[in-house]
């Protein structure tokens, strides 16, 4: 049991069967919850405290992810354990769905938005500038934090996802979800980049999500060793794509018993959230 743990980014709904890199129609989101009775019960059976939910997403068919808005919706208004955070899309031809979507920014149990650009475009795309700005301007409106996938290359990769950071981390909270996904995206954020941001006044967040599993007492050692980013790091499951007694494993194993495990696994996500 994880009594007391605070979960700040997993998943709710399940994505159709889809032929991802030319093969069969597949569906890998097994621990995917269809339902907010079965979400409500995962917490539960692992003694989350507290979560924040996002529509599940990943197949390159727009009305999916923008569909389970209201299911994450309504687990957030139907247990005050939970708030949620809205599919956003940076696309242009998602205009008017994100236009309804927008619509919801203001509803109680709201706390994000969420984009990501593993679908389409890209944070330096002048094309996307529109659909990102008017996120970025709900978000400040409604005080919300952007929740933003990173993996490394193509268009998720920090040096892309830089770019949101630079143009409206100074007065909009941005969660970059994954510590940068991966061993590039590791080295360059906890390497130096996170920090910077960190002194330059950016509020930026992360958690170690997918991290490999160097990252988290990498991270830890430069927190301590820097003196800030202590109130930044959040422990996230990202379920069904994560696994929960995993990603808590790796988590409480870099933190000890200590004051940040206090601040990554409850009271950072209570600041945030």
């Amino acid at each position: 049991m994880a009594a007391g743990v605070h979960d700040a980014h997993r998943h709710i709904g399940a994505l159709p069967a889809y032929p991802f890199y030319g093969g069969p129609a597949i569906r890998a989101d097994l621990t995917a919850r269809e339902t907010v009775r079965g979400f409500l019960a995962d917490l539960d059976a692992e003694g989350t405290e507290r979560t924040l939910v996002l529509p599940n997403y990943g197949v390159p068919i727009p009305e999916v992810a923008f569909e389970l808005n209201h299911l994450a919706l309504e687990a957030a208004q139907a247990d005050d354990r939970v708030r949620c955070g809205l599919w956003i899309s940076p696309k242009p031809s998602d205009a008017e769905r994100n236009t309804a979507a927008l619509a919801l920014a203001g509803e109680e149990g709201v706390a994000a938005l969420k984009t990501s650009f593993l679908l389409g475009g890209a944070a330096d795309d002048p094309d996307c500038l529109e659909q990102l700005g008017r996120m970025f301007d709900a978000a400040r409106e409604h005080d919300l934090t952007v929740h933003v996938h990173t993996s490394p290359g193509g268009a998720s990769d920090v040096d892309r996802i830089g770019e949101l950071v630079e143009r409206w981390g100074d007065d909009v909270r941005i969660h970059l979800v994954h510590l940068g996904g991966g061993m590039s995206g590791h080295m360059k954020l906890i390497g130096g980049r996170f920090f910077d941001w960190i002194e330059r006044g950016k509020r930026v967040y992360s958690d170690t999500s997918w991290a490999i599993g160097f990252a988290a007492v990498w991270l830890v050692a430069e927190i301590e060793r820097r003196g800030i980013g202590h109130d930044r790091i959040l422990f996230a499951s990202d379920l069904p794509w994560g696994d929960h007694a995993g990603e808590l494993a790796r988590m409480q194993d870099a933190v000890k018993d200590g004051e940040l495990g206090r601040l990554f696994l409850r009271e950072n996500f209570e600041a945030l959230y």
